[in-house]
């Protein structure tokens, strides 16, 4: 169960939405996003964590990258009051968890940070559930090194070699038992230069480490390294691999959705169209239920 509202997390419970628009744009964007996933969800009865970025900060290039930490947490806040919502936002570097986790619910480590030690740690160490978007470049069987960075913060324990070479499962239980504060989030590989591929085995295997697993459906159909120095991508192919994830088991899905993604700041070629999102999400929990 995580620690806001009623949303629970594991193989049999219906999956976990953690959606919105990739970065904070403006305010009425943001307000007007939240209200038509608040209304589609409570007509579907899936539970929301709404999502969004102050700040784009690993972007290919000099590019915009948001409205920055107070204002962004600031309309985060509004939206948590206006629509009874848990929040998460990303963090970049150690000195923003405090004042982020006064506001966001869950704090997301970006993929590429997925291996700063610090930053884990810090982010734990705020009480907030932590979301790691695994790395690219990771295979999945390496998430058990963040699991065990995030039990060296949550239980105070030291990082000393016997601990780094102890069995990732000293036990059996449920996810929340082993790891209570951490979701780890599938997000595709890199393949080549300009290329992500999810290997859905991975999903399975990233279980074993005993937290909960979300597949981020919109950041794996990116093509990074476009020649036009823009990340590219084709949300065509979403559907398709959020059915085999869904069909595979997963406790959430992770959907960037905008308004008017074409024209969006960032991740404009991967992102959903809101009006198109309670089709979607339609077709979401039918395959969800394949696993139930």
């Amino acid at each position: 169960m995580l620690p806001f509202g009623n949303i629970a997390t594991g193989n049999k419970q219906p999956f976990v939405l953690i959606a919105g628009p990739c970065a904070i744009e403006s305010r009425d964007m943001v307000m007007h996003t939240a209200e038509e996933l608040c209304k589609v969800c409570d007509d579907l009865n899936i539970p929301l964590i709404f999502k969004s970025s102050f700040d784009k900060a690993n972007r290919t290039s000099m590019s915009a990258r948001g409205v920055g930490m107070e204002e962004g947490l600031r309309i985060l806040w509004e939206v948590k009051e206006q629509f009874c919502l848990p929040v998460l936002t990303d963090v970049h570097e150690t000195w923003q968890c405090e004042p982020v986790a006064e506001v966001a619910d869950v704090l997301q480590i970006p993929a590429f940070l997925s291996r700063q030690t610090d930053l884990l740690l810090s982010a734990c160490k705020t009480g907030r559930y932590v979301n790691v978007k695994k790395g690219q470049f990771m295979a999945p069987w390496d998430v058990k090194g963040i699991v065990q960075k995030v039990r060296y913060a949550t239980q105070e324990s030291s990082l000393a070699e016997k601990d780094i070479e102890a069995p990732l499962l000293a036990k059996e239980g449920t996810h929340e038992e082993k790891s209570p504060t951490l979701l780890l989030t599938e997000r595709g590989t890199s393949f080549g230069y300009g290329r992500l591929v999810v290997d859905m085995t991975s999903l399975v295997l990233m279980r074993e480490a005993g937290c909960p697993i979300i597949f981020d459906a919109t950041h794996s159909v990116q093509q990074p390294s476009d020649p036009t120095g823009k990340t590219g991508g084709n949300r065509k192919l979403v559907l398709p691999l959020l059915k085999a994830a869904l069909a595979v088991g997963v406790d959430g899905l992770f959907l960037e959705v905008h308004p008017d993604p074409d024209n969006a700041i960032s991740d404009a070629a991967n992102q959903l169209p809101l009006n198109n999102i309670r089709q979607v999400l339609q077709i979401a929990k039918q395959f969800d239920e394949l696993n139930i």
